[in-house]
């Protein structure tokens, strides 16, 4: 089944850690977000394979906006 990584806060991509088709680790930092002037890592909430990512460097996002699919 596949699991949505939403970011937590609007903010800016400036950092995608990990490509399409890669094997994540729970709790491993898959996107670095800023917002409010911090950079905020965000980890994946489970293990899984990265099926979609659907932001690119600097894109900007809103809350809860569907970041990447892992299946």
């Amino acid at each position: 089944m596949a699991k949505q990584i939403e970011a937590p806060m609007p903010g800016k991509v400036i950092d995608i850690l990990v490509k399409e088709g890669e094997t994540v680790l729970e709790y491993q930092d898959v996107l670095i977000l800023e917002a409010m002037k911090m950079e905020n890592a965000i980890p994946a909430p489970e293990a899984g394979k990265v099926k979609e990512i659907k932001v690119k460097k600097d894109d900007v996002v809103s809350t809860r906006q569907v970041l990447m699919v892992l299946e």
